[in-house]
């Protein structure tokens, strides 16, 4: 049966992995860009798919880009957008905490409250990609793993709350994967970046599709994802 699919942050890595398998199946797709401009390109990047300009950097502004633009029932909104900035506590500026939070946790609690009529109507499901900082914070990392720490409690708050209106809510702890993101975050730290060292983003996206693709007698409520031995 042809799905609804509402998926950030699809222009790269794990999130356009994603995009792609569910749009080789035949899919439906709304993607989310920061502008006309990006949602264009994104609708340009997988046929068939819809974008959608919506700047998660304004979450405020969210509910105005996104009023009529949703589908009425939405299968699953999977929130794959993310940046990261890194720094000690010491030397990291609040304009830094201000964007992660925003973009990693507050712009996903915007949208999930925007799509959840969708989603109810759906009986569907919410994925957020979290990370491995969602569950351990390392020096250096204290703004990027809060964000993180925070959408694990989004997660697990929506998670009870919507359980009554058929909606299932999942979280995925991805490790340190072969993405833009991973190469940025090796040129923060000051590091040589060897994309085949890290997880494949296809491992992570065939780990999101087994727990979309889960008959509805069962939920996978959180799931970690590690780099394999080699």
């Amino acid at each position: 049966m042809t799905q609804t699919h509402l998926i950030t942050g699809s222009g790269s890595g794990i999130g356009l992995a994603i995009a792609r398998r569910l749009a080789d199946r035949g899919d439906r797709l709304v993607l989310l860009g920061r502008n006309e401009a990006r949602a264009a390109e994104l609708a340009e990047l997988l046929p068939g798919a819809v974008g959608v300009a919506a700047n998660l950097r304004e979450p405020a502004a969210l509910a105005g880009a996104l009023a009529d633009r949703l589908p009425e029932a939405i299968d699953t909104v999977i929130h794959g957008a993310g940046v990261v900035e890194l720094g000690p506590v010491a030397e990291l500026p609040v304009a830094a905490w201000t964007d992660q939070l925003t973009v990693n946790l507050i712009a996903a609690a915007e949208l999930t409250r925007l799509a959840l009529p969708a989603i109810r109507a759906a009986r569907g499901q919410i994925l957020f990609v979290n990370s491995g900082a969602g569950l351990t914070a390392h020096p250096a990392w204290s703004a990027y793993a809060a964000s993180k720490h925070g959408l694990k409690a989004l997660a697990d708050a929506l998670r009870g709350e919507e359980a009554a209106h058929g909606v299932r809510v999942t979280t995925v702890y991805p490790g340190r994967t072969a993405t833009p993101m991973q190469a940025e975050v090796h040129r923060q730290e000051g590091r040589d970046y060897d994309p085949a060292a890290f997880i494949d983003p296809e491992s992570v996206a065939t780990t999101v599709l087994a727990a979309l693709d889960l008959p509805r007698d069962a939920l996978v409520p959180d799931v970690s994802v590690r780099p394999g031995p080699r």
